[in-house]
């Protein structure tokens, strides 16, 4: 029988609802979980940056990236997808945590309709959904993309130990307002780096409109839950002052490796890496993806380690920072 998951954090926004029931699977009469979670679809003008630039966008719930989904290894998702009847063009969702039809779950539909669909999250790991309409480049690229955390079934354990904070990070391209879906596919009108939907979203170093930083207290254990929503390029994702402790390709614990300084996350690709600070000092990190052309234009966030961190950030429903 899978435990119950103890700390479910599903970010809770307007029209996104989360209800827990009880499901019995076909195989063994195993008990799992049912999430159920409804997501509309929003054209609208979006903030990029710090300094309230916005551009038009197309989003989950009108954010980027789009809400947090959080399950346990086992865990059916039973999902809806609303297109608003506002927006201008068809949109989909494509989950990468599912194993369905892409021609039937994953379809695009068209404003003004809906399309439900369920899945069992099989496999554990951070994993990353989005849009995959004609064209996906653009969907994608337009802020069309978001975060699903799989949960081991098994919890924590001494190969996977319990983190004292967590943190969601997606990095997602920038692109020139107007910029056409086959100049967005060939990179033609690039301009930056989004992290989770701004450019130096948490850097107040290199913007004096940055308002946020990660924090944790010296010593603690930090987990970044990373995903790469570029659409071409990979990103080089590396701790300034810091090393990589240990990192779960997809997430996954059997994946691990250990001190790492750079790791290589592909595109639609997820990981999760954990970084431990000296205990005896304060001291600050930068979480920079080490292509310089990307870190210079958006990706990099700092991590402060004090011992004033405030006492909820990197927990609960703050772990995905807006």
């Amino acid at each position: 029988m899978f435990k119950k998951h103890n700390q479910r954090e599903i970010v809770k926004k307007a029209l996104v609802t989360a209800t827990l029931t009880l499901s019995i699977l076909a195989t063994g009469g195993v008990v799992a979980e049912t999430l159920k979670v409804n997501i509309n679809v929003k054209e609208k003008d979006v903030a990029i940056d710090n300094a309230g630039t916005v551009l038009p966008m197309w989003t989950y719930e009108g954010e980027i990236p789009g809400p947090l989904v959080r399950v346990k290894q086992g865990d059916i998702v039973d999902f809806t997808l609303t297109n608003d009847p506002a927006n201008k063009q068809s949109h989909s969702i494509d989950f990468h945590a599912a194993r369905v039809d892409v021609l039937d779950e994953f379809e695009s539909i068209k404003p003004g309709t809906t399309k439900s669909f369920t899945f069992r999250a099989d496999y554990p790991g951070v994993f990353i959904y989005h849009c995959g309409s004609e064209s996906m480049a653009e969907h994608i690229s337009r802020g069309m993309y978001g975060v699903i955390i799989v949960d081991p079934e098994d919890g924590y354990n001494k190969s996977f130990p319990k983190p004292d904070r967590e943190y969601v990070l997606v990095q997602g391209d920038l692109f020139e307002a107007g910029t056409s879906a086959d100049d967005i596919k060939m990179g033609t009108g690039w301009k930056g780096v989004l992290v989770n939907g701004k450019q130096f979203h948490y850097d107040p170093v290199n913007d004096p409109n940055a308002t946020q930083t990660l924090e944790s207290k010296p010593g603690e254990r930090v987990r970044i839950y990373f995903v790469n929503a570029l659409i071409n390029e990979a990103a080089a994702f590396h701790p300034i002052a810091g090393i990589w402790e240990r990192v779960w390709d997809n997430g996954n614990p059997k994946n691990v490796s250990w001190g790492l300084q750079t790791v290589e996350v592909a595109p639609a690709h997820g990981m999760i890496f954990d970084i431990v600070s000296p205990s005896d000092r304060a001291t600050n990190n930068a979480l920079v993806d080490h292509r310089m052309k990307h870190a210079l234009n958006g990706a990099i966030s700092v991590l402060m380690n004090h011992e004033d961190a405030a006492p909820g950030i990197g927990r609960g429903d703050q772990i995905l920072l807006r």
